[in-house]
């Protein structure tokens, strides 16, 4: 099956939270703003998209997001622990019902064993206060990893949501 462009899963992520009447912040390292570009591409997203955060480095996942240095220090930036933290942060700085992270190594450089490139990890907040997380692992060049990601957060989101 092929994967769903990026605009159309923001097509239905803006039906979803219009319906609802929720608004949604992203907290986005590897993916640089990606999707919070894809988000504001559509006409009419200042009804449901509040804001983005790109907290590139991990002074800005603190300053920003509220990110304790301990747990980057304990866990490094690309985990579970700072992917759920950033969520919660972005969830809570932005007032959004839905937040979504991204944490990752889109490469060239950067992997290790334990984080190889095209580690990214994910954190979603839905609007019943929940806290959700994966990890993947993208095959491609940095553009790949980082469009790859971009669309797993908005689909994750969407998943999420239906299910809730």
């Amino acid at each position: 099956m092929p994967h769903p462009h990026t605009a159309d899963l923001v097509i239905q992520l803006a039906d979803r939270l219009r319906t609802a009447g929720w608004t949604l912040a992203t907290a986005e390292s590897c993916t640089g703003g990606l999707i919070a570009a894809a988000c504001t591409e559509l006409a009419g997203s200042s009804d449901w998209f509040e804001r983005g955060f790109v907290t590139y480095s991990n002074a800005a996942k603190t300053e920003l997001l509220g990110v304790d240095a301990s747990l980057i220090d304990r866990n490094g930036a690309v985990s579970e622990p700072v992917a759920r933290a950033m969520a919660v942060g972005a969830a809570e700085r932005a007032r959004c019902a839905l937040a979504l992270s991204v944490t990752g190594v889109a490469g060239p450089s950067g992997g290790s064993a334990a984080k190889p490139v095209g580690t990214v990890w994910f954190g979603w907040r839905l609007p019943d206060g929940s806290l959700h997380s994966e990890v993947c692992h993208f095959d491609g060049d940095r553009a790949a990893v980082r469009a790859a990601a971009a669309r797993h957060a908005l689909a994750g989101l969407l998943q999420r949501l239906a299910a809730g």
